[in-house]
């Protein structure tokens, strides 16, 4: 990206929520990652669960290529791994399981039959108690407890057909004596940040506490997301929103283990409480699952992320979809095109207006509270907002404005961080130091980019005195030259 470059070739979105691509075997190549940002995405994930260090680096490297290809900023989203529970080995691979019969989880390392198998971590042995249920494989196999020992659980099968190795554990309903940094999180952490990534997902997210280490490694080098994926955190949501700067909505795990019917709830209501805050959030996982095979979505996949969009969310995810799947431009093409047909939907506007969120009692609320109903009065084509550390974009984002919002920083790092943000489109340029200036270099910026034509309004907010962070305390009306 080049601060002092007049013209710019940021790509047509026609949608103000984000998209959200994960890289893998599929999509690793620079010319995967440029097909797919093509195609729609905003935003790249790593996920540290897969792959090597060496890989990693070189997808960074490959976005960063893009990125300066179209001087247009790109959002990395580096994912840790978090504790994985899983259980051991079979002597077979697989086994067969019927409804009643008893079941040994143990911590002897021999390889497992019909009747046992390894569980290696001794936590779960305390922190479980008679009558608790233990899913394995995503609850495809359910197990409740019936006695336990030093080093053993006694389970009886309640459901589930069979068991394979290495198969994950979830414990529904209980806190779970474990640290959300594991020594493996701890060295990818340190991996990404040195690759210059610019947001952190910390997965097995329990309690406030479990975010404390990675805010402490983290510092101000990257951006810090709490994923959602453990009932117990819904119990501190609250603390957890205000302890991040974004938030995903991990429903795959967090569907393990709350019932099926509960996982819409919670997305509507995480989802609800983030955007009060004026923070990011992201809806993630199995949202077109079946195009990891498929060229085309189910009609409720369709609808599943059209429930996303229509709650506000600011980005929706592919996982496997777009890291392992057969079809992952084609994934990133239909989402772009859901996304983008709800938001053409008169039904949609109305809904996000009904929901809009009172500014908090400052100036900068109210002047963003101003920015955005003025742009809808005067018919504007954009809001433009300056902003050094973010905050001022991000309470435009907050009001989820009809009109797309660009984002004016001298900071590459504020500007990739914005780009996760609803309605956001940011451009790295120089500070400024006047009114005129200002006024001058939004139209500019927002005709180069074929936002705006000449004679078209803009609002415009940013702070005075100029560069200061958080400051925001200036709306002006800019007509485009």
């Amino acid at each position: 990206m080049n601060a002092h470059r007049h013209q710019f070739s940021l790509l047509p979105r026609s949608r103000s929520t984000k998209i959200v691509a994960t890289l893998g075997p599929a999509s690793g190549t620079a010319e995967q990652i440029e097909a797919l940002f093509r195609s729609g995405a905003d935003c790249f994930r790593l996920n540290f669960s897969h792959g090597t260090v060496v890989e990693h680096r070189a997808r960074v490297e490959a976005i960063r290529h893009v990125e300066a290809q179209y001087d247009q900023p790109i959002a990395i989203i580096a994912d840790l791994q978090g504790p994985k529970l899983r259980i051991g080995r079979f002597g077979a691979g697989t086994i067969g399981l019927q409804a009643g019969q008893p079941f040994r989880l143990d911590t002897d390392p021999a390889l497992g039959d019909r009747a046992r198998v390894q569980l290696p971590h001794p936590e779960l042995f305390k922190a479980l108690t008679l009558g608790s249920d233990i899913l394995l494989d995503d609850g495809r196999v359910r197990l409740q407890v019936t006695g336990q020992g030093t080093g053993y659980l006694e389970t009886t099968v309640i459901s589930g057909r069979s068991l394979s190795d290495h198969k994950g554990v979830n414990v529904p309903g209980v806190v779970l004596p474990l640290a959300a940094m594991t020594a493996k999180d701890r060295v990818d952490l340190a991996a990404a940040l040195s690759f210059g990534v610019d947001w952190i997902a910390v997965s097995f997210v329990q309690r406030p506490e479990d975010v404390v280490e990675a805010q402490q490694l983290i510092g101000s080098r990257a951006a810090l997301i709490v994923k959602l994926e453990k009932p117990q955190a819904l119990e501190h949501l609250d603390a957890l929103i205000a302890l991040a700067d974004g938030v995903m909505v991990a429903r795959g795990d967090l569907g393990v283990e709350l019932p099926p019917e509960e996982v819409p709830v919670a997305q509507r209501r995480i989802v609800a409480a983030v955007r009060r805050a004026g923070k990011p959030v992201i809806v993630a996982t199995q949202m077109l699952e079946s195009m990891i095979s498929a060229p085309t979505p189910t009609r409720a996949e369709a609808s599943d992320v059209a429930t996303a969009v229509y709650e506000g969310a600011d980005a929706v995810m592919l996982s496997a979809e777009t890291a392992a799947g057969a079809y992952p431009v084609e994934a990133v093409e239909i989402m772009n095109r859901i996304a983008g047909r709800v938001e053409r939907d008169p039904f949609y506007r109305r809904s996000i207006n009904t929901e809009s969120l009172p500014p908090e009692p400052n100036m900068s609320d109210a002047i963003t509270a101003a920015a955005n109903q003025v742009a809808r009065t005067i018919g504007a084509v954009a809001i433009a907002t300056f902003t050094t550390s973010g905050s001022t974009t991000m309470r435009a984002s907050r009001e989820r404005p009809a009109m797309p919002i660009l984002c004016l920083t001298a900071s590459a790092e504020t500007a990739r961080r914005l780009t996760l943000s609803y309605g956001v489109r940011s451009i790295v340029t120089p500070d400024i130091h006047s009114f005129s200036q200002m006024v001058e270099r939004a139209g500019r910026m927002a005709r180069s980019t074929g936002i705006a034509h000449a004679g078209d309004r803009l609002v415009v907010t940013a702070g005075v005195p100029f560069g200061t962070p958080g400051s925001t305390n200036t709306l002006r009306i800019a007509i485009v030259e």
